[in-house]
């Protein structure tokens, strides 16, 4: 153990030890033989319960020998009165707690005594409960006791009421317990739930009974509050609050309908990834259910946010013919129109980001003041803490849930200090700035109304959202820091030019051990959308100066003419298969990639993308 003086032994107390340790290995391999013997016979007596019983008295962990027990006990309860059934298992309930004791976190021993309490013809809850209470008081972090209580709790009728109480009393005892925190956050949504709007089938999709009704909500706040006040650099308030400042699951819905006469497909896109053949999904084309094929963005996902289907040939490609289409989730009792009007190309119906709360819920103006005065308490907890990783990562929760776009420039700055803070996790703290300037750059296209999405030279690590942007037409990813362009991609089926900010010089090249991040901009003049439009740009993917490997996601993206890729590190021509399935491309741009060194690189490519009629390398 720790903290005690580690003795000597000799040579002969060795000798004696090992002595010893043979002679109880012996006795219990041969107690074991024994019981597998008996098990293979069939044999289920007394005896069996007496040999197990040995063998698991110094190791409770032997699932085969708590399989054998329950065998033997079921036999012999066929042949008792109740009263002695009683008495059988009330011994093993005595039995179980012995071992409990050996190893108080034995999967088999809990596992057994759920059991044993569901075969009692006269369970005794309220012993479990305090036997729960006890092991607890132990060992305030058993998970394997939580798990019990939980069904003591449901088995015995104690009100959620009660159970919030007792863990009042845990984490007023102990700030730090964190599975008394993590009970509370699955009791409050049961207790205090957030009423349902009185407009339930217009409202927000958000799942209101997932969530705590305000009033508690505040207090719940102060409870936190009060607790990583006390003690800053415990995680399991920090963790808490989090919860606390986080929104809703989503309700399952049918969140965009996208039409195209040009491609004759519709696109569909959920509110969560769903299995489209398996969850009654069907098209209906001006009162005409259609015989379609639904098919993911992408042939390496089941489940997926966005699904395609083709429509018979001919069915809306006429301009001057007016559609209506609905499409109908069975499974969900749910649907959504889409009406393509005379002379439009493409046509669509969706609920923007903002609408589904997506990224952000709606504040009351007492939750906003409250949050307020969070956020001035945590800045000043940051001034007397400034190393404090909890802190500063809740400032930046509180900001984004009080005004994202207006923090964004501060958010920034707290993320640079993050990294200087735990530099161990510094990539974990760029993903989620990642994320956060993603979702940011969301909401500013969508108040803009425009389909532009335009991140370069944010210093992404990832991309996330893509479902989100199925509609995008002009999309930037030049100069980051991404690896890859993810499977998901294929989601972005409208995509048609990317929004480039035309290079006027650079740098000479330079490179990042850490993230392989190349090519500086030093001049950048910027060009908006309809002005590049007017200009004749093509429909192009621009995601130069980035560190990509691959391209996984360039998958049947049905628009997309021209692909840049310059300085990235695309190395083998595997690579770049997935580009095959793209039927417009005509232009593609390798330079300053190792896939350049490779033998015959001009005639495998022409071989491999026959269509492409420009290439640099």
């Amino acid at each position: 153990m720790h903290g005690r003086v580690k003795i000597k032994s000799t040579a002969q107390q060795e000798e004696e030890k090992r002595k010893e340790r043979e002679k109880k290995l012996k006795a219990f391999v041969s107690a074991r033989d024994a019981v597998l013997k008996k098990r293979s016979a069939g044999e289920q007596d007394e005896e069996a319960l007496h040999l197990t019983q040995l063998l698991l008295s110094s190791n409770p962990d032997i699932a085969t020998l708590w399989n054998y027990r329950r065998e033997v006990l079921l036999h012999l309860e066929t042949l008792r009165e109740t009263d002695e059934v009683q008495k059988l298992y009330e011994s093993e309930l005595l039995f179980i707690e012995a071992c409990l004791k050996v190893n108080p976190k034995s999967y088999g021993c809990w596992h057994h005594r759920t059991w044993v309490n569901t075969r009692l013809p006269r369970p005794d809850w309220t012993r479990e409960l305090g036997l729960c209470d006890r092991c607890l008081g132990l060992d305030e972090r058993n998970f394997h006791c939580w798990d019990y209580r939980r069904t003591v709790v449901k088995e015995s009728g104690v009100s959620v009421e009660q159970e919030l109480q007792f863990t009042d009393r845990l984490i007023g005892s102990n700030f730090s317990n964190y599975s008394s925190w993590h009970y509370r956050s699955t009791l409050l949504p049961r207790l205090r739930p957030q009423p349902a709007p009185d407009s339930a089938p217009c409202a927000s999709p958000q799942v209101h009974s997932h969530r705590v009704c305000e009033e508690q909500l505040l207090k719940e706040y102060e409870l936190a509050h009060n607790a990583f006040f006390t003690d800053p650099n415990d995680q399991s308030a920090w963790f808490y609050y989090r919860w606390l400042l986080g929104r809703a699951e989503r309700e399952e819905m049918i969140s965009c309908v996208y039409v195209s006469r040009e491609g004759e497909r519709v696109s569909v896109a959920f509110s969560k990834p769903v299995h489209a053949q398996s969850v009654g999904l069907m098209l209906v084309l001006d009162g005409q259910p259609q015989p379609v094929e639904w098919r993911c963005a992408h042939p390496r996902f089941r489940h997926s946010p966005v699904w395609l289907c083709d429509l018979p040939p001919g069915s809306i490609t006429d301009m001057s013919n007016e559609h209506n289409l609905t499409v109908h989730w069975t499974e969900k009792h749910t649907h959504r129109d889409c009406a393509l009007y005379t002379g439009c190309a493409e046509s669509w119906c969706r609920d923007s980001a903002t609408d589904q709360e997506l990224f952000r819920s709606e504040l009351s103006v007492e939750k906003s003041s409250v949050l307020q005065a969070e956020l001035q308490s945590c800045n000043q907890l940051l001034e007397l803490e400034p190393q404090n990783k909890w802190c500063l990562l809740t400032i930046i929760l509180l900001m984004r849930a009080l005004d994202p776009l207006g923090h964004e420039k501060e958010t920034l700055a707290h993320f640079q200090s993050l990294k200087e803070v735990d530099p161990m996790r510094s990539s974990y703290y760029s993903d989620l700035c990642s994320k956060f300037l993603i979702e940011n750059t969301i909401l500013k296209m969508e108040y803009a109304e425009v389909r532009v999405f335009s991140l370069s030279n944010k210093n992404l690590t990832t991309l996330c959202h893509l479902d989100q942007l199925l509609l995008v037409t002009h999309i930037n990813l030049s100069s980051n820091q991404l690896v890859r362009l993810p499977p998901q991609f294929a989601m972005l089926q409208c995509l048609e030019v990317s929004v480039i900010l035309e290079r006027i010089a650079f740098n000479a090249v330079t490179r990042n051990p850490s993230r392989k991040k190349n090519a500086i901009m030093l001049t950048t003049v910027a060009v908006s959308a309809q002005d590049q439009m007017k200009a004749g740009f093509s429909r192009v993917l621009e995601a130069d100066d980035n560190a990509i490997e691959s391209l996984e996601g360039l998958y049947h993206l049905p628009k997309l003419e021209e692909v840049s890729l310059k300085n990235n590190q695309i190395c083998k021509l595997s690579a770049l298969e997935s580009l095959v399935s793209c039927v417009k491309l005509t232009r593609l741009d390798l330079r300053g990639n190792p896939v350049h060194k490779t033998a015959n690189i001009e005639s495998e490519l022409s071989q491999l993308l026959p269509l492409v009629t420009a290439l640099s390398l």
